[in-house]
């Protein structure tokens, strides 16, 4: 006898274990393919889906954001692991939440083209990335488009380039102390 199609919904597929291959492919969630990481989960979301995935997340109850920081890959080519269908990029995002309802947490991994380097604020759903954001562009010169205020704020205005960049000159800058002897 042959089974009759049926119009109920399909089974749910078991949980798989993040960033296993199931039989619907890899592990997804908040719109973003998920791995994990030191017990943690890990979601990777594109630039476009940033604030999406964000909103979902905050929804849920992740509504501390704890973290924004960014790692540079230029000298580091193939030494991270990332989800197939994500492409590596020379800049990385790194987003930290918590919700404290449910007692955990999830870090956020958003690829940055270095061609582009621009990626959507998180202010409007967290006012708290403010400051954490304005770090990242000092430090990176990563942009963050409807910014209420994109200034330096550890670099003087006027510094030229972005410290923590991995083509970034290292040069040597004469510390100056208050009240120090006068040097001959």
């Amino acid at each position: 006898m042959a089974d009759e199609p049926t119009d109920a919904p399909a089974e749910a597929a078991p949980d798989q274990d993040p960033g296993s291959e199931g039989p619907l492919g890899p592990e997804r969630a908040y719109g973003a393919l998920v791995t994990e990481s030191r017990g943690q989960r890990v979601l990777h979301a594109t630039r476009d889906a940033l604030v999406a995935t964000v909103t979902q997340l905050q929804g849920d109850g992740f509504n501390q954001l704890i973290d924004v920081t960014a790692t540079d890959y230029l000298t580091y080519e193939g030494t991270r692991d990332l989800p197939e269908g994500i492409d590596a990029e020379r800049y990385e995002l790194v987003i930290g939440l918590i919700s404290h309802t449910k007692r955990d947490r999830i870090r956020l991994r958003v690829q940055v083209p270095a061609d582009d380097a621009r990626v959507p604020s998180m202010f409007d759903l967290y006012p708290g990335s403010e400051a954490l954001e304005r770090e990242v562009y000092d430090m990176f010169g990563i942009e963050f488009e409807n910014h209420p205020d994109l200034t330096r704020i550890l670099m003087p205005e006027d510094w030229i380039g972005y410290p923590l960049r991995k083509d970034y000159a290292i040069g040597r800058i004469p510390v100056q102390f208050k009240d120090a002897p006068a040097t001959r």
